[in-house]
């Protein structure tokens, strides 16, 4: 077979070009000069003798062979940090990378505790959390940038059937008032004192705002009649207009524990009423799984989970490396 014509720096750079949009800015973040950066796409293009960059606009814009190379380059690039992941595996938890994604909510409040009692265990383990909507997240997981995640909302339908989807947690969405609302020194609200209340929520186009909508109407929560006063764009806004008086609002139960704890947010109880939400674990069983997202696995995830939870298989005892070792090991079998 002939050489390739291009190389893993080529695909690297052709990647980085499409992310910030420009040469210049490409080159910025890999740490080279922009003439570089040109002169290595320039022969990328000589050696596949077809142009990749349309050079009319001030955008840097793909061509259709560009988008091509631009897909199969990424999953390129993704299978050799799996390779180079697999290899630092054969030195055990002296190192290596563990990739753990997540929701807004579960980003912020759940996965620091998580990671934090992983890294007593494994200090030489370098950790990365990467918060996003619930499709990024999945789509992170399915392409092999993301080890595992922890999400609220729903997965993609279109990458239901290549992710394994555990349910693994109830999260109960808390309704807080003021200390000083008239309703916080009554033991239980009734569901038409609800659509009394001034409430502050998230941007209606937010998907955590979507996903407590779902769970709300479940319960037979009418949420068209909620009177929505104020629209903020962080839990943390919300909490502190709470605080203030401003409203009331629907959290996470997990991110309300330290204003319980201080008695500066009053948490309500609706009569006949718990709203949950299903917090699950995604896992991509197609991709190789590290030793650090076993241990995740087989000794965080349990510490934290509902109970009765188990986490089966998750694909976490069954490696392609183990696979690899097996068809080495009996030839014959092959």
């Amino acid at each position: 077979m002939s050489d390739l014509p291009f190389t893993l720096d080529q695909l690297r750079i052709l990647k980085a070009i499409a992310t910030e949009g420009s040469f210049k800015r490409a080159a910025d973040s890999l740490y080279v000069s922009q003439p570089a950066v040109s002169l290595q796409v320039q022969n990328l293009e000589r050696q596949l003798d077809v142009p990749l960059f349309d050079r009319g606009g001030r955008r840097a814009q793909l061509t259709e062979a560009g988008y091509l190379l631009l897909s199969y380059g990424e999953k390129i690039l993704s299978l050799c940090q799996e390779t180079c992941r697999a290899i630092e595996d054969l030195q055990s938890l002296q190192g290596g990378t563990l990739i753990v994604g997540a929701s807004q909510t579960t980003g912020t409040y759940l996965l620091p505790r998580m990671i934090g009692l992983f890294r007593q265990c494994y200090p030489d383990v370098a950790v990365q959390l990467q918060v996003h909507s619930t499709r990024r997240t999945s789509w992170s997981v399915a392409n092999g940038q993301v080890d595992l995640a922890i999400i609220g909302g729903e997965v993609p339908a279109e990458l239901q059937e290549t992710l394994e989807i555990l349910p693994y947690a109830e999260d109960e969405l808390a309704l807080i008032l003021p200390v000083f609302h008239p309703l916080a020194k009554v033991e239980t609200i009734h569901r038409e004192d609800l659509y009394k209340l001034q409430f502050i929520a998230l941007d209606s186009q937010s998907t955590i705002r979507k996903v407590i909508d779902q769970v709300l109407s479940r319960c037979d929560i009418d949420t068209r009649r909620l009177k929505i006063e104020m629209e903020l764009n962080s839990i943390e806004a919300i909490k502190n207009a709470v605080q203030s008086g401003l409203g009331a609002a629907f959290v996470s139960i997990s991110a309300i524990e330290k204003e319980l704890q201080m008695g500066i947010l009053h948490r309500a109880t609706i009569e006949q009423v718990v709203v949950k939400r299903t917090l699950s674990v995604i896992t991509n069983p197609h991709r190789y799984c590290s030793k650090a997202a076993e241990a995740f696995i087989k000794e965080i995830l349990p510490k934290f989970a509902s109970p009765g939870w188990q986490q089966t298989t998750m694909h976490a005892s069954k490696t392609k490396t183990e696979t690899i070792k097996a068809t080495a090991t009996n030839p014959a079998e092959s």
